[in-house]
């Protein structure tokens, strides 16, 4: 229970009587000296002081102007200064002048202590106002502040307003509007770069910002977009911005949280001014007027215009780098518009010619080579982008960032060995290149050389440098961390977690769908799969029985598991369905179990998943790992399944497999399986779309 308005805490809430009392005190003896000050020694100007008391209306030294009103000498309506003077003139009285001028240190304590309390008054409003306001743009500085309990609190109702209180809001309000909208300015504004990126009316349209220069052609939109990557629109390697510390934001916290334990990995980098590309040379620039006419053409929009501007001036002047470049931005603008490949392919070649030309800017090569190569690879032509990445390389052998691209040029065709020397020769010119330290992580682990591959990853995500932040560094780096039993592992999966590549610390599945129902175990209710679900419990002996003869034969049907995903032991498949295809082959061998499949296109449609046989012997022990994509759920029928040993882990969540029965998981979620038992395990998998995802998204969704 809590007493004089205290909290149960022991804090006691508002102004206790002790602390109002000091207050009082302390404005009562400034408004004594302050009085004594203006009569005796007069240190105070006592007009400016009664000017101000009356400015506030409802001066409380009315009720004693009213009593001393028969001391008004000059009939002016006040007993001021001039009337002590009169009084004391006219009385000679020693006793008189003490009461005059006592009554006149009076008056002057009331209107001088109204006053000091009022601008000490207005002073605290004006302070908690502002501090409120300042704690409104940035809330930490209330963290520490300890919530009151319910019971403790008062609901208060407002009066209605008086007409003075009226007028004190009024006067408030113009205070603290002058208070808080003189604030400095923070953050100075560049208007050379702003005219030079975003305003198409800018004079010099043709020297762009290299950044501006390179605008990217993107994909045709789904007419409803929902699907997200943690790198979305980009190649499995592609560059994504530089992160900002996660440990500096707000998130909600998982079991395996550190936040607030863990020092900030990522660097701080300096803002660094963009430096203004030269792409005019001196030819180009006795026609910049022209050239600028057609930019501006694009830049408004009207890319047919602007296309047949650039034209005839690459026709006027054929040696025109500038022209050449402007007609293969606007052919690159209107294969967007057109969402033709025919029109993209003229822009590539376009590009291309512009390096041909003679006395071409070294900035204007690299925009057009680079722009040529980005376009290659979204055409899907790999190798032609390595060959324009190759001419980058050795036109600008100093700079590391082509090299880095060349890297990835050579992962996006399989080429891990060629990546590598990539690789080890940018880190050979500079060693803290963050981006060549997870792609070169990402290579030694994908070579199996999990200890070696965690310093590159780790050091590469702590640089903070640009094409770092992508979730499927942080994905590698804590799966690597895991292999070698290493429980850093969540603290990079919450860091993936927190700069949002990850759907939580357990779901790190990287091609998601967003809003979908996410949980690690699901019911045949909850999928509304029930008939499926029913189909394959009735009919398990069957599919077991077409799935051991397959195993029975000398044939090899069943194929090694090949994403390197076992720690130990022996663990093969047989598969039906791929990616909503069917293996016509593979179905001859056990066409009873495909015939019944065949009746529920939820499973064999379902072009990010499988549908196959798994068998898995003893001693083997599966890594924990996560699927691909949050979109299908996937299904066990237990087949073959021994007495003890098995077990599968979702989550944190341990199962077991029974004969005839099925499971179902997202194994989006981590998961991990055992087999210590005496005997093999045989299980029949079955995967199918979410529930949750709409029919047009069924078809429209690539194939995973």
């Amino acid at each position: 229970e809590t007493k004089h308005g205290g909290s149960k805490n022991g804090k006691k809430e508002g102004l206790s009587g002790s602390s109002f009392f000091t207050w009082f005190m302390v404005i009562a003896l400034l408004g004594v000296w302050t009085s004594v000050a203006v009569v005796w020694f007069e240190l105070v100007d006592y007009e400016e002081v009664l000017a101000k008391a009356k400015d506030f209306r409802y001066n409380l030294s009315e009720v004693l102007q009213g009593k001393l009103g028969i001391y008004d000498a000059d009939g002016d309506g006040d007993f001021d200064v001039e009337d002590a003077k009169v009084l004391l003139g006219k009385y000679k009285n020693r006793w008189n002048n003490y009461i005059i001028q006592l009554s006149y240190i009076a008056v002057c304590y009331v209107k001088i202590t109204f006053y000091m309390a009022w601008q000490i008054g207005k002073f605290y409003v004006v302070f908690v106002e502002h501090h409120r306001y300042v704690c409104n743009l940035f809330p930490f500085c209330n963290k520490s502040a300890q919530p009151t309990s319910p019971e403790s609190e008062e609901t208060i109702q407002p009066a209605e307003k008086s007409y003075i209180e009226s007028e004190l809001e009024e006067e408030i309000q113009s205070v603290l509007h002058e208070a808080l909208h003189s604030q400095p300015v923070l953050y100075e504004y560049d208007m050379d770069v702003e005219k030079t990126v975003s305003d198409p009316e800018a004079p010099g349209d043709s020297e762009l910002m290299l950044e501006d220069a390179i605008e990217h052609y993107t994909e045709p939109k789904h007419e409803k977009q929902t699907e997200t990557q943690d790198t979305a629109s980009l190649p499995f390697f592609g560059h994504a911005p530089a992160p900002r510390c996660p440990s500096c934001s707000e998130g909600p916290k998982t079991e395996h949280s550190t936040r607030g334990n863990e020092l900030c990995v990522f660097k701080s980098l300096p803002a660094k001014k963009k430096k203004k590309p030269k792409l005019l040379n001196k030819f180009d620039k006795t026609i910049k007027a022209e050239l600028d006419a057609a930019e501006k053409l694009r830049k408004k929009g009207k890319v047919e215009e602007a296309l047949r501007a650039f034209e005839a001036l690459v026709n006027q002047y054929p040696q025109s780098p500038r022209a050449r470049y402007g007609k293969a931005q606007s052919e690159d603008d209107l294969a967007e518009k057109m969402r033709s490949n025919e029109m993209l392919q003229k822009a590539i070649n376009t590009y291309d010619e512009v390096v041909s030309l003679p006395n071409v800017p070294s900035d204007l090569i690299k925009l057009s080579l680079k722009r040529e190569a980005d376009r290659q690879q979204f055409l899907g032509r790999m190798r032609g982008s390595l060959v324009t990445l190759q001419k980058l390389v050795q036109l600008f052998p100093s700079d590391t960032s082509f090299k880095n691209d060349l890297g990835v040029g050579y992962l996006l065709i399989g080429d891990n060995s060629n990546a590598k020397k990539v690789y080890e020769e940018v880190l050979s010119l500079a060693p803290n290149d963050g981006f060549a330290k997870v792609h070169y992580g990402f290579i030694l682990k994908a070579e199996n050389k999990i200890a070696e591959s965690i310093p590159y990853l780790k050091e590469g995500l702590e640089s903070g440098d640009p094409g770092t932040n992508d979730g499927r560094f942080y994905f590698h780096l804590g799966d690597a961390l895991q292999r070698m039993g290493d429980k850093e592992a969540y603290k990079w999966y919450e860091l993936g977690y927190q700069r949002g590549h990850f759907a939580s610390v357990w779901q790190r599945s990287l091609y998601n769908v967003k809003g979908l129902k996410a949980q690690p175990w699901w019911t045949a209710r909850e999928t509304g799969y029930t008939e499926l679900v029913k189909s394959l419990e009735k009919n398990w002996k069957l599919i077991r029985d077409e799935g051991l003869a397959v195993m029975d034969k000398k044939r090899s049907l069943f194929l090694p598991e090949d994403e390197n995903l076992r720690e130990k032991g022996d663990w093969s498949q047989f598969t039906l369905w791929q990616q909503g295809r069917k293996n016509e082959n593979a179905c001859k061998s056990v066409p009873k179990t495909c015939a019944l499949l065949e009746r529920f296109p939820e499973a064999t449609g379902c072009r990010r998943g499988q549908i196959k046989y798994s068998i898995m012997h003893p001693g083997t022990h599966v890594w924990p790992h996560t699927g691909p994509t949050n979109c299908r759920l996937r299904m066990h029928l237990g087949l073959v399944i021994p007495k003890e040993g098995c077990r599968i882990r979702c989550a944190q969540d341990n199962r077991t497999w029974e004969e005839g029965k099925v499971l179902i998981f997202d194994d989006s979620f981590e998961h991990e399986v055992w087999q210590d038992a005496e005997t093999y395990r045989l299980i029949f998998i079955v995967d199918v779309w979410h529930p949750e995802l709409t029919a047009q998204e069924r078809r429209t969704l690539p194939a995973i």
